[in-house]
């Protein structure tokens, strides 16, 4: 019986050691991890970006530098496999553009007043000019080509 209990003991305090040390793990994981791209709410997007409400026939882009907004759903499966990719190119872009994402499915006047039909919707937005849309997860080439060309105004 005392054996049993010596290997109950031992098992719990492995078991407790190996829970913390998981947790410790995660912690640790959880506060290196830091997020690139910005979350915008529709009042977030009018102060930001564009407010289509009090200029609906004009584009004015309210931003300090350009930016590319995300419009995506956390059910959609090439909105997941985009995520990374923006996240990467945030960091890459850190000090040249703003990465906004959208999610559509909380965001549904703000995506109806853009004319969001398919997702991911990407909108390209330039400090000069008109912006421009493209659709579907872009390969990240594709995507820094469009961010250079488009937004930077640098053709290479």
């Amino acid at each position: 019986m005392k054996r049993l209990l010596l290997g109950i003991a031992a098992l719990s305090l492995f078991a407790t050691g190996c829970a913390q040390n998981n947790t410790k793990k995660k912690e640790n994981t959880q506060n290196t991890k830091e997020m690139n791209t910005i979350a915008l709410t529709k009042a977030d997007f009018l102060k930001k970006v564009a407010d289509y409400e009090k200029n609906p026939t004009e584009w004015k882009y309210l931003g300090d530098k350009p930016a590319l907004v995300d419009f995506y759903a956390t059910w959609c499966g090439p909105c997941k496999a985009l995520a990374p990719v923006l996240e990467e190119l945030a960091a890459e872009y850190k000090d040249q553009i703003y990465i906004y994402k959208v999610d559509t499915d909380a965001e549904q006047e703000l995506a109806a007043a853009f004319g969001i039909r398919s997702i991911p919707t990407l909108l390209f937005i330039p400090m000069e000019g008109k912006p421009q849309m493209a659709q579907g997860a872009l390969p990240k080439a594709t995507l820094k080509k469009a961010i250079n060309e488009i937004m930077l105004n640098n053709k290479q």
